[in-house]
């Protein structure tokens, strides 16, 4: 068990060898490209809730295709009394290295009308600002997808040990978020010597579950805080030593539907301690469940091959003629389960958006030559590198929880 903090020093390596520029058109002018670009990002920001706490690194021109944090481990207690006279022994630091991929995203959307390169273009600050949206959502994907893949897990106050169990039975009987399960995540990372941020560690909720955690006398709203500055993107309250920031794109375990017109299937026959299961109840293509976990009873298998009336699956399970076939991906029954993750100072590191990491690309009508012979087709569009990494998975932890809504698109 770690039981003192850690130091992270980063180190950028050899970032994306190639042009990783902004390509525009020559006839935008400096004025615009800056316009723009500002544009993009400021619309890109206040989507990348999941980036606001992580330490960021920014993308040199002309690199590689890694980054690399060098990660110190503590060095122990001196607890040895100092000899008159006598040098003591040294000791040595004790360093691991975490490298972090690189990757490149994009996308670009066709513009018919002739774009006002020299002034604004209303069109253009359409599409601008959509793209920045959308590119907001996406890195802020990315970087909820590598955390969600923490190792240390909570399922709601403890009171079941796998996501399957977690189950809603009414409003009285439910595995819903509450102050005690945020206590319970709290005192893991005090175990752990997790530094804080600003003074507090940070939790980021799905309004679904921020509904539930409110109603506990003990919240406080942001809006009464005595220091209003420092205020966090999407920040709502804390409670317990946690500041709350909520989005709506905080994760959510629900699987997709195991049928084109049923989220469920249902046992045809009476199965007991076999791999082999015949189903019916929904329309299912043949190889379309490969893969796919599901949940029968109490128990999550994986599908290994299936038809469009049968499915062979990893593990022997016994269930009655008409038993329910869940999504295993999610909770009991089928239901969707939320992530609130609640974090502490370097527990994960990203690329920043600024200084090349977000970049806006213009190309007016004929810029593509050949390939637009009638002058038919302006671009607009946005490249982004990112790489996102868990530098210290005891300085973050995942509740999961149901909620009163289902959770379930």
């Amino acid at each position: 068990m770690i039981t003192e903090k850690m130091i992270l020093l980063p180190v950028v390596l050899n970032l994306f060898a190639g042009n990783t520029n902004v390509t525009t058109d020559p006839g935008l002018s400096d004025e615009m490209k800056t316009f723009y670009s500002d544009c993009l990002i400021d619309m890109a920001q206040p989507e990348l809730v999941h980036d606001q706490f992580g330490q960021k690194h920014p993308i040199p021109k002309n690199g590689g295709k890694t980054i690399e944090f060098r990660k110190y481990n503590p060095l122990p207690k001196a607890l040895k009394p100092l000899t008159e006279g006598v040098t003591p022994d040294g000791g040595k630091l004790s360093m691991s290295v975490i490298t972090a991929k690189v990757e490149q995203y994009g996308f670009y959307i066709e513009i018919s009308d002739v774009l006002l390169l020299t002034a604004i273009d209303n069109n253009l600050v359409q599409a601008t600002q959509q793209l920045g949206r959308q590119a907001g959502n996406t890195l802020d994907t990315i970087t909820r997808e590598t955390l969600n893949g923490g190792t240390n897990v909570q399922y709601a106050e403890g009171q079941v040990d796998s996501r399957s169990k977690l189950y809603y039975t009414s409003e009285e009987d439910n595995c819903n978020l509450t102050v005690n399960a945020i206590r319970k995540a709290v005192r893991f990372l005090k175990v752990m010597n997790t530094p804080r941020i600003n003074g507090d560690y940070v939790g980021i909720i799905h309004p679904d579950c921020s509904y539930d955690l409110m109603n506990d006398p003990k919240w406080v709203n942001v809006k009464t805080y005595s220091d209003p500055k420092g205020i966090y993107e999407g920040e709502i309250g804390k409670i317990e030593g946690v500041r709350f920031v909520e989005t709506s794109e905080a994760k959510i375990f629900s699987g997709d539907n195991l049928a084109s017109d049923s989220r469920t299937l249902l046992v045809n026959g009476q199965v007991s301690s076999s791999k082999s299961i015949t189903f019916d109840g929904g329309t299912v293509g043949a190889g379309e469940l490969v893969g796919r976990k599901i949940l029968i009873g109490d128990v999550v298998t994986t599908v290994e091959e299936n038809t469009t009336t049968t499915m062979t699956v990893k593990d022997s399970v016994t269930a009655s003629d008409n038993a329910v076939i869940y999504p295993g991906e999610a909770g009991k029954e089928g239901r969707g389960i939320y992530s609130t993750l609640i974090l502490g100072a370097n527990a994960y590191g990203i690329t920043e958006v600024e200084g090349g990491g977000l970049q806006h690309i213009v190309k007016q009508l004929g810029s593509a030559g050949s390939a637009d012979p009638l002058d038919q087709r302006a671009t607009a569009g946005w490249k982004a590198i990112r790489a996102v990494e868990r530098l210290i998975e005891p300085y973050m932890i995942r509740i999961e929880t149901t909620s009163t809504f289902d959770g379930v698109a």
